[in-house]
């Protein structure tokens, strides 16, 4: 037999959330609900320009961000279930042909969306159910990032990602980002000190108009 016509066998991959979470590259950053928007523009600063998209949990917070980064000089576009579908499609091609390298979305648009070459995931808001962040990651398997901005009120659902996950998220800090409470600013000095699952029990969502997820 010759060496042509001798095959290596071909590793399995397999897509459970342990395999792809070990294959993926993921960052946890910490900050107040009210510190989220300003950590972010200073992480996207610091940042590489990469293609990035950003999931939010509402239609709201979606455009809120999307002005709030644009009136800083970061380009950006949100699309969610008020915009028309030809505005969805135009906002995923110009994604997909890099004629803007960042998008806002909610989970329920980013399922229905088809995008190429996405490096990196921004879980701004994390997901009620685990399901959806599992979804996330693997637009992202292996070849990007997913990085996570977690309020104290979404610690609960990062611990029941991290027990699925069967591993721990590593957690950083945003170089040059001060946040506005003095407490946590001193915090995230001290490395040593660690900022997850400050409370004990695992926090549950409220059910004002907030902590809703939408389209």
């Amino acid at each position: 037999m010759s060496e042509e016509t001798i095959k290596k066998p071909s590793k399995k991959k397999y897509y459970d959330n342990v395999n792809v979470g070990k294959r993926t590259k993921q960052v946890v950053y910490f900050a107040e609900q009210q510190d989220k928007a300003a950590m972010f523009e200073q992480f996207i600063k610091n940042s590489d320009k990469k293609k990035t998209v950003v999931v939010v949990k509402s239609k709201r917070r979606a455009d809120e961000l999307c002005t709030y980064l644009n009136s800083k000089d970061i380009k950006t576009t949100s699309i969610h279930g008020n915009h028309r579908k030809e505005q969805i499609e135009e906002a995923a091609e110009a994604f997909n042909t890099c004629k803007i390298n960042m998008l806002i979305t909610t989970d329920k648009i980013l399922q229905s969306l088809e995008l190429s070459d996405i490096e990196i995931i921004i879980n701004y808001d994390l997901p009620h159910q685990h399901e959806d962040y599992f979804s996330r990651l693997i637009l992202v398997d292996e070849v990007g990032e997913s990085i996570s901005f977690v309020s104290p009120e979404e610690e609960g659902y990062l611990a029941v990602i991290e027990i699925r996950l069967k591993n721990e998220i590593p957690q950083e800090v945003v170089e040059g980002f001060i946040p506005s409470n003095d407490e946590v600013a001193h915090s995230t000095k001290d490395k040593k000190k660690k900022l997850r699952h400050r409370n004990k029990k695992t926090k549950k969502a409220s059910k004002s108009d907030d902590t809703k997820e939408d389209d």
